[in-house]
């Protein structure tokens, strides 16, 4: 980095170089759910568990039309598009309580953004893939993203089959010659290993370069030894990971013994041992996230802060290429993004 007069705040410092790299990326959000924070909606936030808002949202997704979709994917892309992101990936809820009204709002929306932002979606599992009905809609959203995604923890809590969900997830997106990104080790749990099984599928189904572990909040909380020995099957197998710092600093504290932490992805370990770090705004203003309000450098200065991590040059790089890396933006053969029907 070249000196120059020492700027009055890091972001003065940071937000124009992450712009000479080609600008913000959004690696990861929930447009479908954004600003339908409301009494009801706050309700849920403060009185359930992270399991149970998985249903606890139905009703907003079934009384929500294409149209209402189609508001919230353009109310986020327009402030996206505000920051100077220039790509962004939102999942996408294509199940049986929302249907596919959320995918048709949401590639109107992009169609309507083409010219000013590159927007990628994923199908959210919040129903999983094992109970037959769940993997109908699973079936049918594959083909209507650019990434497939996978919550193996949902198959894993109703059914005890979170390794056939890694199984099914990567064998569709395997066949379809797409990306896979998968939420794991979410709950800041050292009884959590979903980023170890999510290496070991990679592997396992061929797919090295083309996963992408979300979150991995409890990687954390696991022993120094674990952790490394864990850092070297990501670099090996090509795991990429999305932090979404905002979404799980309100992780509630428990009495679990274990090393002093912050709930955030370990950027401070991972990037020396050679994983690729993206970021991502997580849910915005909804029953999940209701602090989050999208903005980018709030995630990053966040991420920055509580993992004391002051490389600015990673920084940039966490916020424009690594995104567009998790993104499969950089591969010369990466698929276009599906057009709107």
């Amino acid at each position: 980095m070249q000196s120059s007069p020492t700027p009055n705040t890091l972001r003065a410092l940071i937000e124009p170089l992450i712009h000479q790299h080609g600008g913000w990326v959004n690696a990861h959000a929930h447009a479908d759910r954004a600003f339908t924070l409301d009494t009801h909606m706050l309700e849920i936030y403060c009185t359930q568990t992270l399991e149970r808002k998985w249903d606890a949202v139905d009703t907003m997704k079934r009384n929500s039309s294409v149209d209402d979709y189609y508001r919230r994917f353009c109310q986020t892309i327009e402030l996206m598009i505000m920051q100077g992101v220039t790509a962004m990936c939102s999942f996408v809820d294509i199940d049986p309580a929302a249907g596919d009204r959320a995918i048709r709002g949401a590639l109107r929306a992009r169609e309507l953004y083409r010219d000013d932002i590159t927007v990628l979606y994923a199908n959210q599992t919040l129903k999983g893939v094992i109970d037959p009905d769940a993997r109908a809609w699973f079936d049918r959203g594959a083909e209507m993203v650019d990434i497939i995604g996978a919550l193996p923890k949902r198959d894993e809590r109703d059914f005890g089959r979170g390794a056939e969900a890694l199984d099914i997830v990567l064998g569709v997106a395997k066949a379809m010659n797409k990306m896979v990104h998968a939420h794991v080790d979410q709950f800041n749990d050292a009884h959590e290993y979903e980023t170890e099984q999510l290496c070991n599928k990679t592997v396992e189904h061929g797919m090295q370069g083309r996963v992408v572990a979300i979150h991995g909040i409890s990687i954390a909380a696991h022993a120094k030894q674990y952790r490394l020995r864990l850092y070297e099957k990501m670099r090996d197998s090509g795991v990429m990971t999305i932090a979404c710092p905002m979404a799980w600093i309100d992780t509630p504290r428990s009495e679990f013994v274990g090393p002093a932490h912050n709930a955030l992805t370990p950027i401070d370990e991972l990037i020396p041992a050679g994983v690729t770090v993206a970021i991502g705004t997580d849910n915005i203003s909804d029953a999940m996230v209701p602090f989050c309000e999208g903005e980018m450098w709030r995630e990053l200065s966040l991420l920055a802060a509580g993992c004391r991590y002051t490389d600015f040059d990673e920084l940039v790089r966490i916020a424009t290429d690594n995104g567009r890396r998790a993104l499969g933006l950089s591969l010369l053969n990466a698929s276009a993004p599906v057009t709107a029907p």
